[in-house]
């Protein structure tokens, strides 16, 4: 997507805590045959994939349909014999004209064929899309786990089916948290990690949570989550959004003000009455017309507006109680070591129609701007658009959280993925939006079309993987044949590049624009 317009809470936290408290019980016996695991409700059967086996569709919480749309996940109801684990569950329901389902809350697992007398680290995958699309079956795992880890993908409800603030849902569930619910399908799913994986080869007590844009903005919530306390040990945010790094981008919703704005959107689907009769019918409309204006509040978003009950992170008072940045700032978030960068050219939020309504936006550095972005005055308003929006809505917030993180620390490592496949290179400037993702998972072919594979982006993949595998394995993203990368240190400014004459330890080329942003954040 690359846009024109670029004291009384107590009880309540004491039942969530209780309710996703990691557990270090005795795991099920771990099964002889590599392709059965025994889970808490169940034994699976994966299948092989070459030298990994996989298991895929795996349900973590009850299918949230029916009375169970907009609850809290539900535990699953064991089952008796084997359960095939061998095709993806649906995604859950978007706008994209994919296989979906409301009952699509699974997990899948991959997991090296070879067994291994000590448990392998876990890597748990969130995927991005703006809370509104997405699916844990578009990244594999499996060239993953051959280098030795334990793989998990998983879906979360999205949309206004995950992220949906209906006044009457206060008083049906009371001690139940609301509103956010992909996220705490998300935490059931960690939970479920923490307490099945084991079964599969993976240590619970080493999870590496990792996601991208959407997905990051997931990790962050994570990292600042009380009830996410103790169910990951490393994080990798890749720019991360909704939530954002800076409470000023892609902000929390409040609750009243998420709240009338569910009444107002109910009303736009003719559902006139309130209270539980408006939650009946609401229940009762066909998942589809829940989702019929994503791609138009998509638009809106990146143009930094939201539409009426836009489906977004609230701030709930339990699964988020504050802005991110706050917590990051009062020490009051889950401390880990943590990766985190963007891309160079990323995506932003924000619109301008003029030069001078763009520099605006800077206030009195708006001269400073100018010299900065367009020094001879000569760059397109689009290119302005993309480079000033993309630096504020990705790349400053990463630093920002960069540094936040070492501030408190812990060992912080910061990046900037510059890499354009081969076969691209004509066509592109840099690495937009997401790019990065397919090279995490050492699959760049899915970034180019087939027949197109150069070795060099092959070499990316292979180099990119390894320092996320080195980072799950160690707690620090080198070994060998990498390139050694530094510490972050807050005001050095030493970035690692991913680029395409190779990766890169260099100063941050981008340093004097993020230090325009950050005194304008």
């Amino acid at each position: 997507m690359r846009p024109r317009m670029s004291t009384a809470l107590l009880p309540l936290l004491g039942m969530l805590a209780l309710s996703f408290s990691p557990s270090f019980a005795a795991p099920p016996a771990r099964a002889t045959d590599l392709t059965l695991a025994i889970t808490d409700t169940g034994a699976v059967r994966g299948t092989v994939e070459g030298d990994v086996v996989a298991f895929k569709g795996i349900p973590y919480a009850t299918p949230p349909v029916g009375p169970l749309r907009w609850r809290a996940p539900q535990p699953v109801t064991p089952w008796a014999g084997e359960r095939p684990a061998a095709e993806f569950g649906p995604a859950c329901p978007q706008s994209t004209p994919i296989p979906q389902s409301e009952d699509c809350l699974t997990i899948n697992v991959w997991r090296p064929l070879a067994a291994d007398a000590a448990p392998r680290p876990v890597m748990v995958w969130i995927y991005g899309g703006a809370l509104v699309a997405g699916m844990a079956s578009a990244t594999p795992g499996d060239a993953l786990a051959r280098q030795g880890v334990v793989v998990v993908t998983l879906n979360y409800r999205l949309g206004r089916l995950g992220f949906f603030a209906y006044p009457a849902l206060w008083q049906e569930a009371e001690n139940e948290p609301k509103g956010n619910y992909g996220f705490l399908d998300q935490q059931a799913a960690l939970n479920w990690v923490r307490r099945n994986i084991a079964a599969f080869g993976g240590d619970p007590r080493n999870v590496t949570l990792f996601g991208e844009s959407a997905g990051g903005g997931s990790v962050l919530t994570h990292l600042v989550s009380p009830p996410s306390h103790g169910l990951f040990v490393r994080a990798i945010l890749q720019s991360p959004a909704m939530p954002s790094p800076r409470a000023n981008i892609t902000s929390l919703s409040e609750p009243e003000a998420a709240k009338a704005d569910a009444l107002l959107y109910a009303k736009g689907l003719g559902v006139a009455a309130s209270g539980a009769d408006g939650l009946a019918a609401l229940r009762a409309l066909p998942a589809a017309r829940l989702l019929s204006s994503t791609r138009d509040e998509l638009n809106a978003l990146v143009r930094g507006e939201t539409m009426p009950g836009f489906p977004g992170p609230l701030r709930d008072g339990l699964v988020l109680a504050e802005a991110p940045e706050t917590a990051l700032r009062t020490g009051r978030w889950n401390k880990v070591p943590v990766i985190t960068g963007a891309t160079n050219r990323d995506i932003g939020v924000g619109q301008a129609k003029t030069k001078a309504e763009l520099f605006a936006y800077f206030g009195p550095f708006a001269a400073e701007a100018r010299r900065l972005y367009d020094p001879t005055g000569t760059e397109s308003l689009d290119e302005l658009i993309q480079q000033a929006f993309a630096d504020r809505t990705m790349v400053e917030p990463t630093r920002h959280l960069a540094d936040a993180v070492r501030r408190a620390g812990q060992p912080s490592f910061l990046y900037r993925f510059s890499y354009v496949a081969v076969s691209e290179r004509a066509q592109v400037k840099g690495a937009t939006h997401g790019r990065d993702v397919a090279y995490a998972f050492d699959m760049p072919q899915l970034n180019v079309p087939p027949g197109k594979l150069a070795p060099a982006d092959v070499e990316m993949g292979r180099k990119m993987s390894a320092a996320w595998v080195a980072f799950a394995k160690t707690g620090g993203p080198n070994g060998p044949g990498l390139t050694h990368w530094p510490m972050h240190e807050a005001g050095h400014d030493i970035i690692l590049n991913f680029t395409d004459a190779g990766i890169r330890v260099e100063p941050d080329p981008l340093k004097a624009r993020i230090d325009l942003w950050e005194k304008v954040q």
